[in-house]
Parts: C-alpha cells; sequence; structure tokens
C-alpha cells in the first residue's frame, strides 16, 4: 500500500528480483471435502454469512518480491513464511480484508490447531514478548491468542521484529480441513487488532521493499499454479492495458466507490453510488442482498441451497456480462468470470460468484480480482485495477 506516480516503464521488473517461489499442485479440497462427506457441512458453515469478518473487527536498491499463492477451493489463496531462528514455516492466507498477523501455536489444543502446523517459541532464540492479549472474530471462525516479536521471512524478504498472534484458542469446524494455518493481514494499520503493527508497514519502515505497493494476480481454477503477490512491484506480464487508478475512500480496509453495475446495459445496482472494498480474503463478490438477488435474476443464476446460486454452465456463452463501474472505468465480468465450475464423478456443475452481505458494504473478492490484477499502492492510498490476462 504505497506510493507510486510512476510511468509504466519505471514498474517493469527483472526476473532476477522478482524472488519467485515455485507452486505446490495439490488435490482440489473441494473434491476432498466432497469425499469425506463434509462438502455439505462446509458451505453450510462458510455461505451463513461470507462477510461476517467484516462485523466490527476492530537508500534502498530496487527491491521487490514475490510470494507464490495456492488457490483452494475457490475460496482462499495461501502461500508460505517463516518466522523465527531457525525458521519455522507456515501456509498463510495474505489478506487485504484484514491487517493481523497469526498463526497457531503451541499453546493451543483446539482442532483448528492440532491439524496444522504450530509455532514453538522456546525453539526461536529470537521470540520475545510481553504477553499482550490478542482477540480476532472472522466469519468462519475466531482466535485469541498473545501477540509476540519475531523474524519473518516472506519470500526473500526478512522482518526484524514482526508483531504476530500466537493463536491460545482456534474456533472454525471448517479450518481443520484447510490448507492454510494462519492468517497474514494486508490491510491498514487503523484495522489491526490492538494496534498491532502490521506486516506491510515494516516492510516499509524497514526499506525491504523499494515501492511501498504490493500487487495481486489470481488464477481461478483450484490447484493451478501461476498465483501470486508481489512485494514492492508490479509484474506487466500478468495484465494488458493500461492501469486504471481508484481512490482509497477509507483508510481501513482497501475501501473505494463504485459507482453503478450494469447488466445489458440497464442498473441493477449502486443507482447512487456504494462503497466497495478489494477483499483477496473473501472467495465471492458479495453486496447488499437486494441488489445481488437483482443480478441473480438478471444473468438468469437460479436458488440453491446454503445460500448458492446456481448457473447452467451449458448457458455460460449466452449469458450476460454484469459490468462495475469504478471512477469513471467499466470493468467487465464475463459469465466465465462469475460462474464458478466444480467437477466431481466426472459431473460439472456451475454455481453463482454473487453473494449477499445483508448490510450497504460491497466487497470485491476473488471472483473479481481474478478477472482484474489488482495493485495495491500505500504511498498514494488508491488501488490499480487492469485487466489480468
Amino acid at each position: 500500500m504505497k506510493s507510486l506516480i510512476l510511468a509504466l516503464v519505471c514498474l517493469q521488473l527483472s526476473d532476477a528480483l522478482m524472488y519467485r517461489v515455485p507452486l505446490t499442485k495439490g488435490k482440489s479440497a473441494r473434491d476432498t471435502l466432497r469425499e469425506q462427506g463434509l462438502l455439505d457441512d462446509f458451505l453450510r458453515e462458510h455461505y451463513s454469512d461470507p462477510c461476517a469478518k467484516f462485523d466490527g473487527l476492530t537508500g534502498v536498491a530496487s527491491l521487490s518480491s514475490t510470494e507464490p499463492m495456492i488457490n483452494f477451493l475457490d475460496l482462499s489463496y495461501y502461500g508460505t513464511i517463516s518466522i523465527g531462528n531457525p525458521p519455522q514455516s507456515f501456509t498463510v492466507i495474505f489478506d487485504t480484508g484484514s491487517s493481523n498477523l497469526w498463526v497457531p501455536s503451541v499453546y493451543c489444543s483446539d482442532a483448528p490447531c492440532s491439524n496444522h502446523t504450530r509455532f514453538y517459541p522456546s525453539s526461536s532464540s529470537t521470540y520475545r514478548s510481553n504477553n499482550e492479549r490478542v482477540a480476532i472474530q472472522y466469519g468462519t471462525g475466531s482466535m485469541t491468542g498473545i501477540l509476540g516479536y519475531d523474524t519473518l521471512r516472506v519470500s526473500d524478504i526478512t522482518i526484524r521484529g514482526q508483531e504476530l498472534g500466537l493463536s491460545l484458542t482456534e474456533l472454525a469446524d471448517s479450518s481443520t480441513k484447510s490448507k492454510f494455518d494462519g492468517i497474514l493481514g494486508m490491510g491498514y494499520q487503523s484495522l489491526s487488532a490492538e494496534g498491532a503493527t502490521t506486516v506491510l508497514h515494516n516492510m516499509i519502515s524497514q526499506q525491504v521493499i523499494s515501492e511501498p505497493l504490493f500487487s495481486v494476480y489470481l488464477t481461478r481454477v483450484d490447484g493451478e499454479s501461476g498465483s501470486e503477490i508481489i512485494f514492492g512491484g508490479v509484474d506487466p506480464s500478468h495484465y494488458q492495458g493500461s492501469i486504471n487508478w481508484v481512490p482509497v475512500t477509507h483508510q481501513a480496509y482497501w475501501q473505494i466507490e463504485i459507482q453503478r453495475v450494469t447488466v445489458n446495459g440497464q442498473v441493477v445496482a449502486c443507482s447512487e453510488g456504494c462503497p466497495a472494498i478489494i477483499d483477496t480474503g473473501t472467495s465471492l463478490l458479495v453486496g447488499p442482498t437486494n441488489a445481488i438477488t437483482n443480478i441473480q435474476q438478471a444473468v438468469g443464476a437460479t436458488p440453491g441451497s446454503y445460500g448458492q446460486y446456481n448457473i447452467n454452465c451449458n448457458d455460460l456463452s449466452s449469458m450476460p456480462d454484469v459490468v462495475f463501474t469504478i471512477n469513471g472505468n467499466d470493468f467487465t465480468l464475463p459469465a466465465t468470470a462469475y460462474a464458478l465450475k466444480s467437477t466431481y464423478n466426472y459431473q460439472v456443475s456451475c454455481m453463482s460468484g454473487f453473494g449477499d452481505t445483508g448490510s450497504n458494504l460491497w466487497i470485491l473478492g476473488d471472483v473479481f480480482i481474478g478477472e482484474y490484477y489488482s495493485i495495491f499502492d500505500r504511498g498514494n492510498n488508491r488501488v490499480g485495477l487492469a485487466k489480468a490476462v
């Protein structure tokens, strides 16, 4: 989240400066849950309120670093970090919809902790803590823990004395089956629980990245490699055309303003403008109930179970685009972007990537980010959007 009024040529990065890390391709978590008879329970929990986490949450060389991410069930993207000396490795969600870093710890015996990698403070020579407590509530669970400080490594970036939460309790049935251990929040400092210093703030203050920004590229196929977050730079090979810059209207989440939403040239939502956030930690594109219902009807989606809407996979070529007008520019989502495909026992099904929040806040999650390469410019407090390739 940083400064950038550079010409495009200044944003181009050589491979030598992008520090790419290989991705692991694994079995679809959707198929794993279905085989174990747990998919319905997972969907019931996840879709009960997909946005509840937003209620009450509280001279340098030209450097950038790329952290690969893995697409998990089209619900989250995660990558690897390490904490401590010697390093202890964890997989985390890089979440622009929150601001705290936390991982499971040896102090926690709850099922979500025991099923994941746990941090051992006594094994790190650089760990320190004043035993201050932290509590964070998410839509699909919560954590309580203590705050500590240790060395953090993200790709080839090393951050000294990073503040992090070590879980004492974790409540989330579905997280026992998740592929990630913890969460690395990339929101603004004002959103951080207990005022814990964010990873991005330390990256900037310790001058380990050359530009105060990061960019996100998401693939949209389960297990597919290529997704990545780049700290301190932008990769032009991930987008085409120009970058459209949108001012941040409220510095907590990465919040912007949508001017209107149209289908077939007709306004179906946001006729007078509406607030929205760009959130890598939300799978769907969600908004107020009435507005989302209008969109579902306009594209021909039909109601299904657990708040989902179904789409006929054979109709994608004839289904209309949904257009979001933001800062005077149109961002089009074709049916191939908002229809989420799933294959099981050789049967292909599609569900709508739109969901409702029950509030006035729109969340442009992975359905949107997968279509538009997103740059989070902290220095200029703006978001850059460009057509992903």
